[in-house]
């Protein structure tokens, strides 16, 4: 069953008089439980994609199903919501809240758009810190954290609310090359346990690796031939 179903997906943003497309009839399906990546240079789609999947954004033009439901028909509102119960996200700088602590950002999702009770919210926060191998940092702040230690922290913040899809934009840009591998391996390991699809955006040749399925954007289209 196809998870995320694009069929001739454009995106134009305007800049004063001139209108820049983005994405210019991106069309292609990707299935549950996959570990996908856009991948290509700066300026290439790839980034505007992710954020047209995860209700950030509206396409121009074309057609975008995500699990089931015509994104680009969202209201705001009903975006918000349907990213709260059905998405995931990583981002490269993490995108911690500095102040909170390790539980408390991951934690910080289910305050948000979850109506769960204080025993069932405290029971998964700490199941997700135990998975990403956290449990003892718990109570320290992203301050005092490596950047490995900090997105494993997102990754389990990504996790929390149980998603059918992680979107996660140039999560091993900022990492070094041992950690990067370990979070991939992390993520991949959350996959497999829990089902969940992980979309990446990369020109990392590690994740291009490491990925079982691979588009690559080209000047706002998937390159002929580039589907892997």
């Amino acid at each position: 069953m196809a998870l995320i179903e694009a069929s001739k997906v454009t995106k134009a943003y305007r800049m004063g008089d001139q209108e820049v497309p983005a994405l210019k009839g991106v069309t292609f399906e990707i299935g549950e439980g996959a570990f996908a990546a856009f991948v290509g240079p700066s300026g290439s789609g790839k980034s505007t994609l992710l954020n047209l999947i995860g209700c950030l954004d509206h396409p121009s033009s074309g057609t975008l199903r995500v699990s089931g439901v015509d994104v680009a028909s969202l209201s705001r509102n009903a975006a918000a919501t349907f990213r709260g119960e059905n998405l995931g996200f990583v981002f490269q700088d993490f995108n911690l809240v500095p102040v909170l602590s390790v539980y408390e950002n991951i934690e910080y999702p289910l305050l948000m758009v979850r109506g769960w009770s204080d025993g069932k919210r405290r029971e998964q926060v700490n199941k997700m810190i135990a998975a990403v191998g956290m449990s003892d940092q718990a109570h320290k702040r992203p301050d005092q954290l490596s950047g490995g230690q900090k997105q494993r922290v997102a990754v389990a913040r990504a996790l929390v609310g149980q998603p059918k899809l992680v979107l996660a934009d140039e999560p091993t840009a900022n990492l070094d090359h041992d950690t990067a591998y370990k979070v991939l391996n992390l993520m991949k390991a959350m996959r497999d346990e829990l089902g969940t699809s992980f979309i990446f955006s990369t020109h990392d040749p590690k994740i291009m690796h490491e990925a079982e399925l691979t588009f690559t954007l080209e000047d706002g289209r998937i390159a002929a031939g580039a589907q892997s």
